[in-house]
């Protein structure tokens, strides 16, 4: 069974970064097909960042040119780079596998 397990979360100042991680197992590493989603209080879900099947990465407008997606074969790694942090990035994020796999979310909270 696919496991997703996200870290890295916590609470930075404004302008600040924090790199996001999801440790796969039970399942062989792609980063294609692989996805960062947030959910802030009071919304949806949101797509923040993802590599298509065919290895194109897509972002949210509002993350573009701050935000990086990126994956480690060997630890079976994603990463979320998240620089330039704004208090409307505050959020739990979450991994996605192309298989429909959720993992349980880290927070994120950008305040002073």
């Amino acid at each position: 069974q696919v496991q997703l397990v996200e870290s890295g979360g916590g609470l930075v100042q404004p302008g600040g970064s924090l790199r996001l991680s999801c440790a796969i197992s039970g399942s062989i590493f792609s980063i294609y097909g692989m996805g960062w989603y947030r959910q802030a209080p009071g919304k949806q879900r949101e797509l923040v960042a993802r590599v298509t099947n065919g290895g194109i990465t897509n972002y949210a407008d509002s993350v573009k040119g701050r935000f990086t997606i990126s994956g480690d074969s060997a630890k079976n790694t994603i990463y979320l780079q998240m620089n330039s942090l704004k208090p409307e990035d505050t959020a739990v994020y979450y991994c996605k596998h192309p298989l429909g796999y959720w993992g349980q979310g880290t927070q994120v909270t950008v305040s002073l």
